[in-house]
């Protein structure tokens, strides 16, 4: 008996330090591994990158003709957020590049793993129509969702992200300026509508950047009218969608964008309008600092 209850006593602590260590091993190999949000999930169906076209028919489809719908703030708001990134400029850091500039700035090498993390993380990636009839409606979207967007028309947009986008399947949204449309280091009008004509989809981000909130009578002609009318000639497509130069935005400026014809507009990390939250729709800024892993994080804990 006396045996035996020393064994028992050896025993105890033994398997209770075992399941620690077992514990503590499982909960580092779960946080390294790219899971899901534990935030109310989006209504979507549960397809792969393989599913068959056939079983993904209930998603909302990205070439199916918009349809305006008026939809209540409160119905808009209670629905999860979907991931948007926002990157301006795609290279490597030069000398002349100071501390800020470089937060605008992912370097190549970086671009093409966060890339390579979105697809083998399982995100698809939407456009605006399709983010549009799911705030709206309800319209399903695919499983793990994500909105890439790319501001200010700079040529490395087309040159480096667009081959990495295409190697995945991935679409993305370009908020373009039209003062720098054929400049060096800009894309031009052929390379714009290239993109639009394979899917992407253009949207204006004003003649050159002026910020929306200074805006005064002619300014939005100047700024927002025919910046507009030009892109639409360019790609022969209409465009819906706006992104605020610096993410700044006014209530004031909501019905003047929505008397041209907009449907939505995106603005960056601050909090939605709680009024007009198709026309506050927020982003996040992909930062030049951050790592693959912290981009990883910042897409799980920023909407």
């Amino acid at each position: 008996m006396t045996r035996n209850r020393s064994w028992y006593l050896v025993l105890v602590p033994v398997l209770l330090l075992a399941g620690y260590f077992l514990f503590a091993f499982s909960g580092q190999i779960e946080a390294r591994a790219p899971v899901a949000s534990a935030k109310k999930p989006l209504p979507a169906t549960q397809q792969n990158a393989t599913t068959p076209p056939a079983a993904a028919s209930a998603v909302a489809d990205p070439n199916a003709p918009f349809k305006e719908v008026k939809a209540t703030a409160a119905s808009i708001l209670a629905r999860p957020q979907v991931p948007i990134l926002c990157y301006h400029q795609i290279r490597n850091w030069t000398s002349k590049d100071g501390k800020v500039g470089k937060d605008y700035i992912v370097k190549t090498a970086e671009f093409r793993a966060q890339m390579k993390m979105l697809a083998d993380s399982g995100y698809h990636t939407i456009l605006p129509d399709q983010l549009y009839a799911y705030l709206t409606e309800g319209k399903p979207l695919p499983s793990k969702p994500i909105m890439l967007t790319f501001d200010d028309t700079k040529l490395d947009q087309y040159t480096v992200a667009k081959p990495e986008l295409d190697k995945y399947g991935f679409k993305g949204v370009f908020f373009l300026m039209t003062v720098s449309i054929g400049r060096p280091n800009y894309m031009t009008k052929a390379q714009i509508k290239e993109l639009s004509d394979q899917g992407h989809v253009i949207g204006s981000h004003t003649y050159d950047h002026h910020n929306v909130k200074k805006y005064e009578g002619k300014d939005w002609i100047t700024q927002i009218e025919k910046p507009t009318k030009q892109l639409e000639a360019i790609t022969g497509k209409p465009i819906r969608y706006f992104a605020y130069p610096f993410g700044l935005w006014e209530p004031e400026a909501i019905p003047e964008l929505q008397k041209r014809g907009f449907a939505a507009a995106f603005q960056l990390a601050t909090k939605r309008d709680q009024q007009d939250p198709l026309f506050t729709i927020r982003r996040i800024i992909a930062s030049g600092y951050w790592s693959t892993r912290t981009l990883h994080n910042s897409i799980k804990n920023s909407f």
